[in-house]
């Protein structure tokens, strides 16, 4: 039965406690539901159990902040021994601006219920109904701690949420008031049981997500439940740890089901018993199983598109033969072969993923196909027409011996002749990177005409050859990035060479110049990287006693690029225009460290359009410094170099981001906030630098400033004598110290004067004063002269 309590509160933390007496019973679960009556509680607040040496509790101690409007605190224990009486404590620290408020008045609500424990587990509660959000006709309830459905929600409801629950049973009753229910979701609960009758009053249900459950406990009931939906067209039965076999009997009567996710189980092996009925099926999820083998289990799969088999453990996939399939995702398995069938037939095939396995080869791929998105991303494949030896295994072919029962068949292959049958002329995107490709074969990239993305970075590439039999007249991406590149070939006077290329990544390999006039024919380039590459840019300066000037990169003139990176590439003493006739808005110098020997002067081609520079570990100092020319800067990174002083060019800037890090600064300028550039920024770093604790008034401005964000602010240190202190909390004894050292100290030698002077006045005047009288005398006895009359 219901206790009601109340408490008139004291000064200060105030408690209460109410004695409960419990009838003898062994093994039970209570709930206790705390509703204050008044509509403003207490700044902190909590809820304590004792005595406790009788049982375990959940939720002990439930503490809360008060938002203006009535709060329940719920909790749970257990009882393992029948107590005489419950000791419940209510206590209440204020805050600190309330400390001064008159406490109000409390009514606590102690409602005690008994609830079953069994199967050694705490049996869940039912919260209010009303607790769940009402948007049109959906419904949400969505953690809010269910043990069942709602039955006073509107009966007009398409769409109930109840993941995150604790439900365990659908009874033949729980959605017996929405029979206009159209979709309904029920993840992550504790799922185990579905009744047969229970979709019988909403069988217009055609979305039902039951993901994250425990239905491999009674996965037959479950099934008959199931099979009462004849308008069902999506169901996810992911990570309930079903079986092969409780899949079939769970699917086994939904032939309207067009998208079905069975992800995250336990299915091992597939074969045509699985999804005999699925007629209609347009999307099957496998992912994340232990399939090791699949046996014609999609063969009658008329209608079926989509198919995810990723993160499973398929060695190979051969005679592949869906040609209605339209996405085929493979990826993360151990796939070592992968065939399709030798047929003449269309393959509806637009994208297949077999990125994360294990090939040695190149895909034999349908012969006629509609393939657009080839993923290959990192395997073990590679061509082998030529070895490095010189050898070449053109006519070499590799036998497959496929076992079928009694029936074994051989199918013999080229190792390159037959992928040139495979029509790969709608192919847009090509992913090889992180492979083992040591070159391409003779006429690869002719076959993909129209190819927009080729990612071949990560790879062992020597050389890359671009020639008008490989026109990609229409690729707009190309990554060689991570290879062992010393030579890029191109044909001279090639005018069809790369005309659309807009991304063209080089970097990490070991190239030391370029074609003359590569980027003569990309008139449509604007991000070239070539960071991590032995280059110097043109034009470079002579040296005495040679003939010829180093090999340099130009890139002079290409009117178009916007963004170039040359990070890492040893760049020395840059000066003349090397980049005259740009509009380069995005420039990285970084980790040149003879980059800036001189000034800035050969920047200034970029003066009116560069808006993000990168001078991070350039070993550039705070002399001959000039920003001042640069007004479009927006980004600009320092870090990693050697200043010891604030450049005051960098004042009149209107900089959003500034990287001061690891740099040789003591302090930055006291009036930083009133400069253009402290009403400009909106990020800065500033870590890693030497900075006086004595001298962090610019600190105490920064901090001030609305919108600006500093997100290495944590990691700031400053120094005092030998100590390393964070700015954020200097001592006491440190702030005064600094004060005394950062006086005026005029003011202070006077000060400290003043004492002195008054002291010896003081004595000059006593003493005076006592000898006063002896002293007239002595003047007049040796002074004295009488006068006549």
């Amino acid at each position: 039965m219901p206790f009601v309590a109340s408490h008139e509160p004291g000064d200060g933390d105030v408690s209460f406690s109410i004695a409960v007496g419990v009838e003898e019973a062994h093994g039970e679960t209570f709930l206790f539901r705390f509703a204050p009556t008044f509509p403003r509680l207490w700044a902190c607040w909590c809820v304590n159990l004792s005595p406790f040496p009788w049982g375990p509790v959940l939720g002990a101690a439930v503490q809360g902040r008060s938002g203006g409007c009535p709060l329940i605190a719920t909790f749970l224990f257990v009882s393992q021994e029948s107590p005489d009486h419950l000791r419940v404590e209510y206590c209440h620290r204020s805050a600190a601006t309330e400390m001064e408020a008159p406490l109000p008045g409390l009514s606590l609500l102690l409602v005690l219920l008994a609830v079953g424990w069994g199967s050694g587990a705490v049996t869940a509660w039912t919260t209010s109904p009303g607790v769940c959000e009402l948007v049109q006709s959906t419904a949400d309830c969505t953690g809010r701690w269910l043990s069942s459905v709602p039955g006073n929600l509107r009966g007009d409801t398409e769409e109930l949420l109840l993941d995150d629950n604790t439900i365990q049973v659908l009874g033949n009753a729980s959605l017996l008031s929405y029979h206009q229910l159209r979709r309904l979701s029920l993840t992550k609960n504790r799922l185990e049981l579905i009744k047969p009758g229970v979709f019988l009053s909403s069988q217009g249900l055609h979305a039902l997500s039951l993901a994250d459950n425990l239905l491999f406990t009674n996965y037959s009931l479950t099934a008959a439940a199931l099979s009462a939906l004849p308008a069902l067209r999506m169901l996810d039965l992911a990570g309930n740890r079903l079986t092969e076999d409780m899949v079939s009997v769970l699917v086994w009567n939904l032939s309207s089901l067009e998208s079905l996710s069975v992800a995250r189980n336990i299915i091992m092996r597939l074969d045509s018993s699985v999804f005999t009925n699925l007629t209609q099926l347009l999307e099957l999820n496998l992912e994340k199983n232990y399939i090791f083998e699949i046996d014609q289990a999609f063969e009658g799969l008329q209608r079926l598109q989509r198919l995810n088999i990723a993160y499973n453990y398929l060695p190979c996939v051969v005679e592949f033969s869906l040609t209605q399939l339209r996405v085929l995702n493979v990826s993360n398995n151990v796939i070592e072969w992968f065939l399709a069938l030798e047929s003449d037939d269309l393959f509806e095939l637009e994208m297949l993923d077999l990125s994360h396995n294990r090939l040695l080869f190149f895909p034999v791929l349908p012969r006629q196909s509609k393939l657009h998105s080839l993923l290959l991303k990192d395997n073990e494949m590679s061509f082998y027409q030529r070895l490095p030896n010189g050898t070449s295994l053109a006519d070499v072919t590799v036998q497959f011996l496929l076992i079928d029962g009694n029936s074994t068949n051989i199918t013999t292959v080229s190792l390159w002749d037959e992928i040139c049958h495979s029509n790969l002329s709608s192919l847009h995107l090509l992913d090889m990177s992180q492979n083992q490709v040591w070159y391409l074969p003779e006429g690869f990239l002719a076959q993909m005409p129209s190819l927009t993305h080729l990612k071949l970075n990560q790879n062992c590439l020597e050389t890359f050859q671009l020639s008008e039999g490989d026109p990609l007249a229409m690729l707009t991406e190309l990554d060689l990035s991570q290879n062992q590149l010393v030579e890029l070939g191109a044909e001279v006077g090639a005018g069809d060479i790369l005309p659309s290329l807009q991304l063209f990544n080089l970097s990490t390999n070991r190239l030391r110049v370029l074609p003359p006039g590569v980027f003569a024919y990309t008139r449509r380039i604007t991000t070239v990287d070539l960071s991590r590459n032995r280059v110097d840019l043109c034009p470079q300066p002579a040296v005495a006693g040679e003939a010829e000037t180093p090999p340099c990169v130009d890139i002079r003139g290409v009117k178009t690029l916007t963004h170039l990176s040359l990070a890492g590439c040893g760049l020395r003493g840059l000066s003349g225009h090397p980049f005259q006739g740009t509009s380069l808005m995005h420039l990285d110098l970084s980790d040149n460290h003879q980059a800036l020997s001189g000034d800035l002067g050969w920047l200034q081609d970029l003066a009116l359009t560069l808006q993000v520079l990168s001078l991070r570990n350039t070993s550039l100092s705070s002399t001959a410094v000039d920003f001042s020319a640069f007004n479009s800067l927006v980004r600009l990174d320092l870090s990693g170099n050697s200043l010891s002083v604030f450049p005051s060019s960098l004042g009149i800037l209107k900089l959003l981001s500034l990287d001061l890090r690891d740099n040789c600064l003591p302090a930055l300028p006291l009036d930083v906030t009133r400069m253009p550039l402290g009403k400009s920024l909106q990020e800065v770093y500033l870590s890693q630098n030497p900075y006086n604790c004595c001298t962090l008034g610019w600190w105490d401005s920064l901090q001030r400033v609305e919108g600006l964000h500093v997100p290495d602010g944590q990691e700031m240190t400053c120094s005092y004598a030998s100590h390393t202190l964070s700015p954020r909390a200097l001592p006491e004894p440190v702030l005064w110290s600094c004060r005394w050292q950062t006086a005026d100290l005029a003011l202070l030698y006077l000060v400290l004067a003043l004492p002195t002077c008054l002291t010896l006045l003081v004595a000059f005047a006593v003493v005076f004063l006592t000898l006063k009288q002896k002293l007239l005398k002595m003047v007049k006895s040796q002074c004295g002269v009488s006068s006549p009359y």
